[in-house]
């Protein structure tokens, strides 16, 4: 393995570190009680490293934010110019569940930990539903630019996105209960099927009147 991959590896397992360490001094001891210094303390590294990784204590709970907002673009830039984008968001949740699928048990004990957390703490769900707006208007204007309109006077292309958008929490939510990866990932799946034949096809093309 070349060098680059080690020290890859190395991020990785540290940022995994970070993560499962303040998870459960969260649940343990309090989220505002629990200070960057003690997570990092618990990793052996310094505030400094704990900086290299995350701005913040509410950015190490919305991280997966994040990657699922890097996929989603990623997927969406990749698709054919001409392609519908609602069709082009489908395909990014599609590599969404792909990503999921390789989910180690730990992934999914993080998940759960992050329930109890957001359950316990309302205010992480409000700071995780703005943190999705943020993506929402990311795609926004990536769905914008590909239909040749501007996003903030074109309603059809923030409706592409919330319906895109919404196929995923009903995924992640219903039925909301305790669950394993798999299960979630084939709830997103099923809701992504029922999505594309609930709506006609090239529906979200034409640029609003």
């Amino acid at each position: 393995m070349s060098a680059v991959g080690l020290r890859e590896r190395k991020k990785e397992k540290t940022r995994l570190a970070l993560l499962d360490a303040a998870l459960d001094l969260f649940l343990e001891q309090g989220y505002e009680s629990t200070t960057i210094e003690q997570i990092a303390g618990v990793v052996e590294v310094s505030p400094r490293t704990f900086f290299r990784y995350f701005t913040s204590k509410d950015h190490l709970v919305l991280w997966f934010h994040d990657h699922g907002e890097a996929i989603l673009l990623e997927e969406f830039a990749a698709r054919p110019a001409d392609e519908p984008p609602f069709t082009s968001l489908m395909h990014g949740l599609r590599a969404m569940v792909d990503d999921m699928q390789g989910s180690t048990p730990e992934d999914t004990e993080r998940f759960l930990k992050l329930r109890q957390l957001f359950d316990k703490y309302p205010h992480l769900v409000g700071q995780s539903v703005a943190r999705g707006a943020m993506t929402e208007t990311r795609l926004a204007e990536a769905v914008a630019a590909r239909r040749g309109v501007a996003p903030e006077d074109d309603q059809l292309t923030y409706l592409i996105v919330a319906f895109a958008m919404s196929t995923m929490r009903i995924g992640f939510e219903c039925p909301r209960r305790e669950t394993t990866m798999p299960e979630i990932v084939s709830r997103i799946s099923e809701a992504v099927a029922l999505a594309e034949a609930s709506l006609r096809p090239g529906w979200d093309t034409r640029p609003a009147a």
